[in-house]
This record gives C-alpha cells, sequence and structure tokens, in this order.
C-alpha cells in the first residue's frame, strides 16, 4: 500500500520571531500519525505572499497533503486567503454560511460587526469551505492534481475541531492510508547508550517494518517501537511480542508500558497505592511541585510543599537540626533526610520526596561542585537517601535533579514492583 505523506506549512512572522510557540505541528504529528498519514517536512514562513507561494511550491514535491495554518485573521497582515487565490488563478467570492456563522459570533458577543469581519466570509472560488464554528475564519479545502491541500486558522483549539471533525474524516475518504501502529515504553534511571546495549539483539532483529526510535530526556528514555503494514491486529501482536522482550531485558529501569511521563506514573502508582505525597524543595524550588501538579487529578495524593530555600526555613518548618546544617551543610545527606522527614510529618503524608543541592552557575566548592544534588525519600519502610552529581546549566540541573527524585519514589514505591 502507498504510504501517505503530509507537510506542514505554518504561516506567521510571530512563530518566527519566538513570540508565539507552534504548538499546532506538534498537535498535526500526533494527529495524522494514528490516520496513516506521516508528516516529511514542517515549515514556518513569514507573512510574506513570495515566501508562502515558494514553500508551497517545494512541499507539493514532496507531499500528498498540505496543512498550511495562520494568516486568515481580518487584518491586513493576514494574507493566506488572497495568495491562495492568487496561486491557483481564481477569484474571491462571499460563502453566505460562513458570513451568517461571523455574525452569529458577534451577536453572541453582542458586538458590532465591521465590514472587515464581513471579509471573513470570503473564501476562493475553488476551495471546498471549511466552516468554523468556533471563530470566524472559516478553512478552505483545495483538491489540485491529485493532491489535497488545506489552510486552516492558527488559533490552536479552531484548528484542532477543524481538522478533527472535517479534514481527518476526508482525507481518509481520499486516499486509502496504510494502518501505522506505535508502541512506547517509558525507561528511567539509565542512559541512551546503555539502553541500546541491554536491548541490542532485540533491535538487531526487529523486522523491516518495525522501526525503533530512543527519545531521551531528563532521566529518562522513551523506546518508541513504529510499524507499519495492512493489518493492525497483525501488527499490534508483534509490537507486544517486542514489547515484552524488552520489558524482560531492561527490568527495573522500565518505567511505564505506555506513553506517559514520570509525574503521570507516579502519580498512577500514589493512587494505586491510596497513598499521599509531600515534598520538600530547596535547590528545586517548587519544580517538582509543578511537575506533579500538572498531572489532573493530583489533588487526591499529592498534599503540598514546603520549599525551603533557607536555612532558617529548613529548620523552622522541616525541623532540620542546626547541628547538622554547621557539621554537614545543606547539601548533605543528614540535612535532606531531615528535610524529607520533616514534611511528612508535618503534612501527614505517606510519603515525601526532599531535594538539596547546588543548582550553579555559583556556590560550588571542589568538595561540592556545581550540579552535587542529595535526594531522599521517606515512606513507611524509612528514609533512604542519594547523591547525585548532575551536569548541564542551572535550568537542566533542577530538571534532572527533580526527575531523578520522582523516579527515586517510583523505585521505593511497592506497587511499582
Amino acid at each position: 500500500m502507498k504510504r501517505v505523506f503530509a507537510e506542514v506549512i505554518t504561516i506567521g512572522d510571530e512563530l518566527l520571531i519566538g513570540q508565539v510557540v507552534d504548538t499546532n505541528s506538534a498537535w498535526l504529528g500526533q494527529t495524522l500519525n494514528p490516520a496513516g498519514i506521516e508528516i516529511k517536512q514542517i515549515t514556518s514562513v513569514s507573512d510574506d505572499a513570495d515566501h508562502i507561494v515558494e514553500a508551497l511550491e517545494s512541499a507539493r514535491k514532496r507531499a500528498d497533503i498540505l496543512i498550511i495554518t495562520g494568516g486568515l485573521g481580518p487584518t491586513r497582515d493576514d494574507i493566506t486567503k488572497k495568495t491562495l487565490a492568487s496561486y491557483f488563478g481564481v477569484g474571491l467570492k462571499m460563502d453566505k454560511k460562513a458570513l451568517d456563522i461571523v455574525r452569529a459570533i458577534f451577536e453572541k458577543r453582542n458586538a458590532p460587526m465591521l465590514d472587515i469581519n464581513e471579509l471573513q466570509a470570503m473564501i476562493p472560488e475553488n476551495c471546498i469551505p471549511i466552516y468554523n464554528d468556533r471563530g470566524t475564519a472559516p478553512g478552505m479545502w483545495f483538491e489540485d492534481k491529485g493532491q489535497i491541500i488545506v489552510s486552516l486558522p492558527g488559533v490552536p483549539y479552531e484548528m484542532k475541531h477543524m481538522m478533527t471533525h472535517f479534514v481527518i474524516p476526508r482525507l481518509k475518504g481520499y486516499f486509502e492510508m496504510p494502518v501505522i501502529r506505535h508502541r512506547t515504553l517509558l525507561t528511567s534511571g539509565i542512559g541512551e547508550s546503555f539502553l541500546s546495549k541491554k536491548i541490542e539483539s532485540i533491535e538487531l532483529g526487529l523486522p523491516q517494518h518495525i522501526k525503533l526510535a530512543y527519545l531521551p530526556s531528563f532521566n529518562t528514555v522513551r523506546l518508541r517501537f513504529s510499524a507499519r503494514g495492512n493489518n493492525a491486529d497483525e501488527l499490534d501482536k508483534e509490537l507486544d511480542a517486542i514489547a515484552e522482550s524488552v520489558k524482560e531485558a531492561i527490568g527495573i529501569f522500565l518505567a511505564a508500558d505506555s506513553d506517559n511521563n514520570l509525574q503521570e506514573i507516579l502519580g498512577e502508582l500514589l493512587v494505586k497505592e491510596n497513598a499521599t505525597l509531600a515534598t520538600a524543595e530547596s535547590c528545586t524550588g517548587g519544580y517538582i511541585a509543578h511537575l506533579l501538579t500538572s498531572v489532573p487529578g493530583s489533588s487526591r495524593y499529592y498534599l503540598g510543599s514546603i520549599i525551603s530555600y533557607d536555612n532558617a526555613v529548613k529548620q523552622a518548618e522541616l525541623g532540620v537540626s542546626a547541628s547538622n546544617l554547621k557539621e554537614f551543610g545543606a547539601v548533605s545527606e543528614e540535612v535532606v533526610k531531615e528535610m524529607a522527614e520533616g514534611v511528612k510529618n508535618k503534612l501527614g503524608t505517606t510519603y515525601s520526596i526532599a531535594t538539596s543541592g547546588i543548582a550553579g552557575p555559583d556556590g560550588g566548592s571542589e568538595e561540592k561542585p556545581v550540579g552535587t544534588v542529595w535526594v531522599a525519600i521517606s515512606g513507611p519502610n524509612g528514609t533512604l537517601a542519594k547523591l547525585y552529581q548532575l551536569h548541564g546549566g542551572r535550568e537542566q540541573i533542577i530538571q534532572r535533579a527533580a526527575m531523578a527524585g520522582m523516579d527515586m519514589l517510583r523505585k521505593y514505591l511497592p506497587t511499582s514492583k
């Protein structure tokens, strides 16, 4: 079966200067791939007609489907619609249904509708309109020389709705799609090269239609197996067998048989145990709390944090002894254990995570260089502490320390065994 390729073109000066982060392309990749469509390239271009046409012509040499986002607003810098009409050599026409939608939106807002807003309902004569009941700019579907060109608003929630309810179903009817299946395993606490060595024989034995990608992040590596074929059930069986072999080979380094992140996995384990968690953070400054509370429903197990950046706070709020601070220093096994036990007792939780370290760029010494971080876990079976020597800049050290703390707790929990 023929592979179907798509390219994404995002339009807007605001993307190129970093004023707006392009989240649309990532979402499109996540959405198109399960439908059997492979993204060949993603291109961002300025609000310039020549630049848009150049990107369009280039993409048409490689892809069956072009998804264009952005440049459909009411202002003069939104030129996508006029550029596409000129590209196809057609004029613009007023679409009555699109106009009715625009008017209804302004009536609902109890706001006056200007002439410039009415022009939003003008579309190229050769396109199929994609009606937008969440905004004023309709999308456009073009069919030309066996290729599909789709232009959508850049506003994410408008674009996603139109892709989900119109574009994807129509593409499935237009193209005969191959089946693409993915299986992701999340590993933690092992580097990419060591992981590769552990599963080397499995990777070398993969059939040609199954590919493996290593996706490293802070303290985690995702193993993504991608299979392509005609039969979904057969692909799923193959991926299941491969996953079982990998899980056996990597043992304790398997964090999850899913594409979830570490904070989601930790939350699932805590819910399974009906347990609660608190954190005491020094060098991570609340970053662990941020990660944990980014998970919907985290209030079921996460109670709170004490950010004890100053030694006085460590003593007053966590009960850290002045003698340990004086003798061993804030970045020490003794102090981080007291921090973990102190927050667990104060907030009355089952478990706790504590961090104390030197994130830099200053504050290091020969004995305790920048990147020295102590992490402690406290729970029903006692308190454990571990020393980490982390690398990178300040932000990277904080992120790595937070991930290390969550992974330590994951391994500590009985439900992860």
